[in-house]
């Protein structure tokens, strides 16, 4: 995410809240799963009214779950609407396209292994096709992503108000079951609105969760606690705009408790990277979760003695914990073994120059044209410093000629460097990449740390071992991890690639 303003502020809070809020949503979206899915299933016998305070509780963050994480997804995509198709087209349509289809066609094979398993499968190819096409099925979070940044760009021209008024109706109007909404369609009509409003309402968000406090946090959670009483006492949640007006009021709740806990000293940071890992969990934790049922439900439901009681109370979040874990891990595993394709489109073919970048295979090298210079400009006005443009008569008269000299000295991490890598790093920002890496002799590091900063991504930038102490600390001081690897280019790309690799993070090339 960009910075607070076009020129410099404090990285850290947006980020950590908004990667907060996401790992929040992750948690409470897996925890819902085996609430419905699994724990309510079980046969308790346990004399005590737990299984129903659960599902209660479950039903009663409905308004909260998906609103939240759409409009944190919107928040993201808000720069990313802006560019051409022909940039952001790739990231944010094809990849949530590519990662729906395949995904998809995993979870059709691996969920026909637990055919009781309550959960949207495809039983024939009619079915399937029309998960592909039109009624998503329990991966459509994927599926809306892509829909929704079509829509964001397509009408971004369209008035804020105008926009946001039409994609409300249609929330409310399908809140209420007027319209016919088989699988998740239901759900990618009544989110559009929070995905929209991220986009459009970016800054107002991000002001709101700025200036986050304990006062602002209990007024937003009573707000949203008395909406879902007068809702389910009065009966009118089938009234249209009811949910919406709730699904609101839980929003400025969540976003106003993601920024409270991004300041916690333990969950704020265990939140957060759980924030930066959310698609590999949403895809992988449905098939965990119905091997988990098939394991573990005929065992427990036959459990007996005092530990019962305790067990039916703390077991949805042992077992979310668990899902959570296992999800984590072998998207870590599948990463290592050469799987990544599973996670992001498969990278273009690329080849290394003897400087050891990497570029795609291409003819050869092609230079900007005058548009591109112009988009670049406007993309980092206000976020490099201006330097100014100098000559000297002495120096003019030594070389016969007329020398102008362009200070980029006094540029942000002393080389001109920094302009490269913000353009870069925002672009990547701007598609949904949540971290970076680089690695150069010290300037390209550095310039990478600093826009990494800037733009609220993590960083980690490979130096020879005997790099300048000034280049490790600036690196450093940026927030970058810094890691030492040989004297040569070679040595350090081949460390750099590797941790790309593992951590899933795109390789910024000096």
């Amino acid at each position: 995410m960009p910075t607070r303003t076009e020129g410099s502020a404090p990285p850290g809070d947006r980020v950590a809240w908004a990667d907060v809020a996401k790992g929040a949503c992750i948690v409470l979206v897996v925890l819902w799963h085996v609430v419905v899915k699994d724990y309510l299933r079980i046969d308790w016998r346990a004399g005590l009214p737990v299984p129903g305070a659960w599902g209660l509780l479950g039903e009663q963050l409905l308004p909260l779950r998906m609103p939240l994480f759409f409009a944190i997804s919107g928040i993201f995509a808000a720069n990313a609407v802006a560019r051409p198709w022909r940039v952001s087209g790739r990231p944010r349509i094809t990849r949530n396209l590519y990662l729906y289809a395949i995904w998809l066609l995993i979870h059709t094979a691996l969920l026909a292994l637990a055919p009781g398993f309550p959960t949207d499968r495809a039983t024939d190819p009619g079915e399937l096709l029309a998960q592909l096409t039109v009624t998503p099925s329990n991966l459509w979070y994927l599926y809306a992503l892509a829909l929704y940044f079509v829509l964001a760009k397509a009408l971004r021209r369209v008035h804020p108000a105008v926009l946001l008024t039409a994609a409300g109706a249609l929330s409310a109007v399908a809140a209420t079951g007027l319209l016919d909404s088989p699988g998740n369609r239901g759900q990618v009509y009544q989110n559009l609105v929070f995905f929209l409003a991220g986009v459009r309402l970016k800054p107002y968000l991000t002001r709101w969760a700025d200036g986050a406090s304990t006062r602002r946090l209990a007024g937003t959670g009573a707000a949203y606690a008395i909406g879902l009483a007068a809702m389910g006492l009065a009966g009118v949640q089938s009234w249209p705009g009811a949910y919406l007006f709730v699904s609101v009021l839980a929003v400025a709740f969540g976003l106003t408790a993601a920024a409270r806990l991004a300041r916690h000293r333990l969950a704020g940071p265990a939140l957060a990277r759980l924030g930066r890992r959310t698609v590999g969990v949403y895809v992988i934790h449905m098939p965990v979760l119905a091997l988990l049922d098939r394991l573990l439900a005929a065992p427990v439901a036959g459990l007996g003695g005092p530990g019962r009681a305790l067990l039916v109370t703390v077991y949805p979040v042992l077992l979310t914990a668990l899902v959570l874990a296992l999800s984590l891990a072998a998207h870590r595993g599948l990463t290592v073994l050469g799987a990544r394709w599973l996670f992001d489109l498969p990278r273009r073919r690329v080849h290394s120059n003897p400087e050891g970048e990497t570029m795609p295979r291409i003819d050869g090298p092609a230079l900007p044209d005058r548009t591109h210079v112009e988009e670049a400009a406007r993309a980092l006005s206000g976020r490099v410093v201006r330097t100014p443009v100098l000559h000297s008569p002495v120096i003019d008269r030594l070389a016969g000629a007329r020398i102008l000299l362009k200070a980029e000295n006094l540029q942000d991490g002393g080389s001109y460097k920094m302009r490269g890598a913000m353009l870069a790093v925002g672009r990547l920002a701007a598609a949904g990449h949540t971290g970076v890496v680089a690695q150069s002799t010290g300037n390209h590091a550095v310039a990478v740390a600093l826009a990494a900063r800037r733009h609220g991504l993590a960083a980690t930038v490979v130096l020879p071992v005997d790099a300048a102490p000034v280049k490790v600390d600036r690196a450093r001081a940026a927030g970058a991890r810094v890691v030492g690897a040989g004297t040569t280019v070679e040595e350090r790309l081949a460390v750099a690639r590797r941790i790309a690799e593992v951590e899933g993070h795109p390789l910024v090339d000096a």
